[in-house]
């Protein structure tokens, strides 16, 4: 019998998704992976999520339903390294970064897999609505769920194929209606239970409180500059923005003002109309290809610039060894430096990058 691991949040995904494996005769083993920072029990109660003592509490009486055997496993370290450390440092650059990437890759992944594996675990698994394959050419990636609403190949698009290769994802052949009614059909009593939607060490989603309250100093107020470099006005610091932001400016110009692009070497936030948030090219480095080793030559494909964005097709070269050059069909609203560009074809994730910006500098 094949062992899984599998990361159990407290949530109805994960939950079902324990179940489904059982259901398929896999020796189930779930797991919570304790990540906040804080040992007081208050402090990890009220920032919940998949952090908090309440998931812990709602997983582990899941795990006795189903019958299968539950721990907590500590991936502090990890988390900080990784995560939040990573956070602040983009935020303080400029960028908007994604932190349920980093964590996908890092925590949840590279750190979760290498002690399952070292625990005799054949095999680790989560509640992602989203599917592997295993292609022709031998290499495993990603394909779309079967729910298009749900779809969360974005956000693992960063998984290698030793991850890839020792993970089960049961959930993504359903859509969520029917993972409720599984949960339902089984007496579990989560759910119901709403789906988290911050990230989970910013309940409150206010990013630029937690990076001062974390390092005690965040970049200063800055001027506020048009597309020709006049000052139009004075900023709170650019972790307060990201490109494509009209809330929160401040700014009377008697029209609609937008943020262009973040300048960190001279602190200024460049504004603009809606119309110069549009653009046809991107450029993007850390790259993780899935469905190919490499990419050789132009090719065309599918390119996602956010978990919300619907895609558009594209062209896309390396002009470096760790840099791809990204052009649409059609300009796409706020290329975001710090966010990920997927690539995909039809169904299948090619590949991805973190998006440098509009230009090499």
């Amino acid at each position: 019998m094949q062992k899984v691991v599998i990361g159990m949040s407290g949530g109805v995904d994960s939950s079902v998704a324990a179940f489904l494996l059982k259901e398929k005769g896999y020796d189930v083993m779930g797991v919570t992976m304790q990540i906040w920072q804080d040992e007081a029990s208050y402090v990890q109660e009220e920032n919940g999520g998949c952090c908090g003592l309440s998931a812990v509490d709602d997983a582990r009486k899941v795990a006795d339903q189903l019958g299968i055997p539950y721990y907590v496993m500590n991936f502090k370290d990890s988390f900080k390294d990784h995560v939040i450390d990573y956070f602040i440092k983009e935020y303080l650059e400029g960028k908007t970064p994604n932190p349920c990437i980093a964590c996908n890759r890092y925590v949840k992944w590279e750190s979760l897999l290498k002690r399952s594996l070292d625990i005799g675990a054949d095999y680790i698994a989560t509640g992602h609505y989203a599917r592997i394959i295993q292609l022709e050419n031998g290499r495993y990636a990603l394909k779309k769920s079967a729910t298009a609403a749900k779809d969360q190949t974005y956000a693992l698009y960063n998984l290698t194929q030793h991850q890839l290769a020792h993970t089960l994802m049961p959930v993504g052949e359903y859509t969520k209606d029917q993972i409720r009614e599984i949960a339902k059909g089984i007496n579990l009593r989560i759910a119901n239970k709403p789906d988290s939607q911050e990230i989970c060490f910013i309940p409150d989603n206010n990013y630029a409180g937690f990076i001062e309250q974390t390092v005690g100093k965040v970049p200063d107020a800055g001027s506020f500059v048009d597309m020709d470099g006049n000052i139009i006005g004075k900023h709170k610091g650019i972790i307060h923005y990201t490109v494509g932001q009209r809330k929160g400016l401040n700014l009377s110009l008697g029209k609609p003002a937008f943020v262009v692009e973040i300048r960190p070497e001279t602190n200024e936030v460049v504004i603009g109309d809606n119309q110069d948030v549009f653009h046809d090219t991107l450029y993007a480095n850390h790259l993780n290809f899935m469905s190919i080793e490499d990419l050789d030559g132009k090719m065309r494909v599918t390119g996602k610039i956010r978990y919300s964005h619907q895609g558009q097709p594209c062209m896309i070269e390396k002009v470096a060894d760790d840099i791809v050059k990204v052009v649409f069909d059609q300009p796409v609203r706020a290329i975001t430096p710090g966010q990920a560009v997927v690539f995909y074809e039809e169904d299948i994730v090619v590949g991805g990058g973190t998006i440098i910006g509009r230009e090499l500098r």
